[in-house]
């Protein structure tokens, strides 16, 4: 089975953001995308190439950014996906029509523009790029910089950098435990919400570019099963769906889990290495000029 085409992807994710009540976050709209769409295994773990995102994750991500330019999504600062009026008041759409508009306002906009005398003479349909995919592409792009950075680090020095995380994040006591043949535990804090209640937390950092599995998630909760209240597994790579099921089960302690993809935002958020540039944009108010 190929892959489904990003666009392919986007009255799916309309129908999973109003089932989940018009709010959804990133993970959630896939993992309910994955199931409506019943993709199977062999189709979830193709990698994209040039990404440390599965191809799904990656055409996904391509068709909320074309929502959102279309009118029919926005996103929070938190990464939260909300229907917008309009997204909730249409029931289907016409996938090719909104691809076709948006190249379209994007020609349109560089003509305006003058940014290039050779893009008036190509057909609106001929454009491949558009400003929704020069979103995405700019966002994946600075997250993958941050990952490869991470992966060329040594294990240890992960493991410091998870632990200055944690402390960014209101942990204390955070200890790096390095200990051998312990379950995968890398280490320990203590978390207090609203200064009153206190959660004994492990961690475990699994630094590399594959898919976390359900067994390491089973093999790090017996781990911590008696020594914790909670559980953490940070990953520079992604969760496979039966990991995140594993991590929820019914019955067992619930163990949180931060893929690559959620540790950029992280970084990005404390600014560990990673900073927004605000850049200088000059406007000219040519009808200025006629009044003097």
């Amino acid at each position: 089975m190929e892959t489904p085409k990003y666009y392919e992807f986007m009255n799916p994710t309309l129908q999973a953001l109003r089932e989940g009540g018009g709010t959804l976050t990133n993970e959630e709209i896939v993992d309910a995308v994955v199931t409506r769409m019943q993709l199977p295994d062999e189709v979830l773990e193709r990698k994209q190439h040039g990404h440390n995102l599965s191809e799904v994750e990656y055409r996904i991500a391509w068709a909320k950014s074309y929502l959102k330019q279309a009118g029919y999504l926005t996103q929070s600062e938190r990464g939260v996906w909300a229907l917008t009026p309009k997204g909730k008041d249409t029931p289907s759409i016409n996938e090719h029509a909104i691809v076709t508009a948006i190249r379209k306002a994007y020609v349109a906009r560089q003509k305006e523009k003058s940014l290039s005398s050779a893009i008036q003479s190509v057909p609106e349909e001929a454009v491949p790029e558009t400003s929704a995919a020069e979103e995405i592409e700019e966002e994946l792009s600075w997250k993958q910089q941050v990952l490869d950075a991470i992966l060329a680090m040594s294990p240890e020095a992960f493991e410091r950098l998870s632990k200055r995380l944690l402390r960014e994040s209101s942990f204390t006591q955070v200890e790096v435990t390095g200990r051998s043949r312990d379950g995968g535990i890398d280490g320990k804090g203590v978390l207090r919400l609203g200064g009153l209640i206190n959660f004994q937390v492990v961690f475990q950092s699994k630094r590399y570019a594959g898919t976390v599995s359900a067994g390491i998630v089973r093999d790090f909760r017996g781990a911590m099963i008696g020594r914790a209240d909670k559980g953490l597994i940070i990953s520079t790579g992604t969760f496979s769906r039966d990991a995140r099921t594993e991590a929820i089960r019914d019955g067992a302690p619930a163990i949180d889990l931060v893929d690559g993809q959620e540790l950029a935002e992280l970084l990005k958020k404390y600014t560990l290495g990673v900073k927004t540039v605000m850049v200088e944009k000059v406007e000219v108010n040519g009808e200025w000029f006629k009044t003097i």
